[in-house]
């Protein structure tokens, strides 16, 4: 992959407008300064000059106290590098508000290196029908929404970011950091994108494929508190052999009364759960350390590393060593 020349600088323009979502514009413009330190450390230019736009020169407010200034109105004639289209908690009332971004966003699309929308502000990429038929993502919150009033566009709706050509967008709030890490390693490699997250103290540059959710997470949502206190038992528990006997009994219910109310409040089955589990239990030691991958698949209650291996052939289409060289190697 061409990575930049050490006389490469290129012009990064944040689009916002009022309402924006602060900790988004923050985050990505954050990833870019610490770049910049790092590549001045070494030696080198800055790798990004970041501006920040609107329809309007002119403070912008945005969902907090905080405003940004706006250095300058969107033109189509004088374009960045990358536009990173930020997004809003009310974006329908934004896209309403805003069809000065919407025309900016269909005029410039065919001619800018990179288009970027972070969380909902792939709404207006979508407004602008430069999604029609590409794959996208938002903030979950929004993703049925975006189907719904965007049907030509392909919504993943459990993806931290994704790459579409030269469009890209990412889930809501802090997966704006994972799209911008990925810009960082995309112009100048892993090594400085890994620098720029230890930096901003986060933990792991999450791929792009990677869900919006955790498995923690989502138990939280399960309502039924049997159900949810043997999710948690099974996610510190993994290393144990674990089958539908063994949950019922934690649940203290029968098993076909077990499978019926957990895939009623999971939405999945026991043992599909079980293997989601051991799924992103083994992609994070494999991003996160070097345990070989025997050890791995022991801590995650398989016998052998042809099991790990079978499970992330079947829902990843990689093996696990292939997985590692390609995400780990992000150190706390």
């Amino acid at each position: 992959m061409h990575k930049l020349s050490n006389q490469d600088t290129r012009r990064v323009d944040v689009v916002v407008y009022p309402g924006f979502k602060a900790i988004e514009a923050i985050g990505a413009m954050s990833v870019f300064e610490y770049a910049n330190l790092h590549l001045t450390q070494q030696g080198r230019p800055p790798g990004y000059q970041l501006h920040i736009v609107s329809v309007a020169a002119g403070p912008v407010a945005s969902d907090t106290h905080m405003q940004l200034q706006a250095a300058a109105a969107l033109r189509t004639d004088e374009l960045p590098h990358t536009a990173i289209i930020v997004g809003a908690r009310q974006i329908e009332t934004a896209l309403t508000a805003n069809t000065a971004i919407v025309d900016w966003a269909a005029a410039v699309a065919p001619r800018i290196e990179r288009l970027v929308a972070l969380c909902s502000g792939s709404f207006f990429l979508a407004a602008a029908g430069v999604l029609d038929g590409l794959t996208a993502t938002t903030h979950w919150s929004v993703a049925a929404l975006l189907k719904e009033k965007f049907p030509a566009v392909q919504v993943q709706a459990d993806a931290i970011y994704l790459r579409s050509g030269r469009l890209w967008t990412s889930a809501g709030v802090t997966a704006g950091i994972d799209l911008a890490l990925a810009l960082v390693e995309d112009d100048h490699g892993r090594g400085l994108a890994l620098q720029v997250a230890r930096d901003l103290v986060v933990y792991l540059k999450r791929p792009g494929g990677q869900s919006q959710f955790s498995m923690h997470l989502n138990s939280q949502n399960t309502s039924h508190p049997g159900i949810r206190a043997t999710q948690e038992w099974l996610l510190s528990n993994l290393s144990l052999p674990l089958d539908v006997s063994v949950l019922a009994g934690r649940a203290a219910m029968s098993e076909r009364n077990f499978r019926r109310v957990f895939a009623k409040e999971v939405g999945s089955s026991p043992l599909q759960f079980i293997e989601s589990a051991r799924l992103e239990a083994g992609r994070r030691l494999l991003e996160e350390g070097d345990l070989p991958l025997k050890s791995i698949a022991g801590r995650i209650g398989f016998a052998s590393e042809q099991s790990l291996r079978k499970l992330f052939m079947k829902r990843l289409g990689v093996g696990p060593q292939a997985y590692r060289e390609r995400f780990g190697g992000a150190r706390p």
